[in-house]
């Protein structure tokens, strides 16, 4: 994704501020966990990091400190001295979920969005349209469509490292409300239940936690509640305007089309 600058003003505390700051490089953190399957120095780092301890928001609600857990769990699991085969295989995972769909579980928000579940639909030109706003664009859109799930945390990224006012908030809140947290807990549960490997399904039930505990934590900051999923379902879909159709009338029949 690539960028131009974009002015904002002022208004967060100071300790908001930290806040977004930390909550940027997470976004961007996950969002590299998800772009590419792991190599052996990564794998290191994160062991020896005890990820996901290091994130700046501390996941203290149930289904956060699981997933906290479970991804410890995963990297603990794994070989001193990763082997060619242990990379083979998480790199095979990583197909799986990312590019084959062999375990049919799209990184995209249109499959899990779209009526029909089809690529490059309504949502790609949505979310398209929220990077345009804020001098965004993805570097090919034909390669990783603008509505996949790395793009997305990238985007949340940038909108933290750039928020300034409780107003930059309610439209992070907006953004994470009309797209990733309308299929990415879908996508988490499905890659965790169909993966190869403890690795990814540790990182996708990660992604989730945190995306929904920090939603709820916006929740508390802005005073402002949640809409819900089907108030969020009904601003979000399309609607479909039924065509008025002409009635004919023939001699000695009833109406026909």
């Amino acid at each position: 994704m690539t960028s131009e600058a974009k002015e904002t003003g002022s208004g967060l505390t100071a300790e908001l501020k930290e806040l977004c700051q930390a909550v940027s490089e997470d976004f961007a953190m996950l969002a590299s966990l998800h772009n590419k399957e792991p190599d052996a120095e990564l794998l290191r780092l994160l062991r020896d990091e005890r990820f996901p301890e290091g994130l700046g928001l501390r996941l203290v609600e149930e289904r956060g400190a699981q997933a906290v857990a479970f991804m410890q769990r995963a990297l603990s699991a794994l070989p001193d001295q990763m082997g060619q085969a242990d990379l083979d295989e998480l790199a095979a995972d990583y197909a799986d979920i990312y590019l084959n769909h062999g375990i049919q579980a799209s990184p995209l928000e249109s499959v899990w969005t779209d009526d029909e579940n089809l690529v490059c639909q309504d949502s790609m030109f949505q979310v398209r349209e929220w990077y345009q706003q804020h001098g965004l664009m993805s570097t090919d859109w034909r390669i990783i469509p603008d509505d996949h799930l790395v793009l997305q945390l990238q985007f949340l990224s940038h909108l933290f490292a750039a928020g300034k006012t409780m107003d930059d908030l309610r439209e992070i809140a907006r953004f994470m409300d009309e797209h990733l947290l309308r299929w990415l807990t879908s996508f988490a549960e499905r890659v965790a239940g169909r993966c190869a490997t403890p690795y990814f399904a540790g990182i996708a039930l990660l992604t989730g936690a945190y995306s929904e505990e920090l939603r709820e934590l916006l929740v508390s900051i802005l005073d402002e509640p949640r809409p819900s999923p089907e108030e969020i379902e009904d601003k979000m879909r399309p609607r479909r305007v039924e065509e008025p159709v002409e009635v004919k009338f023939m001699p000695g029949m009833g109406p026909v089309v």
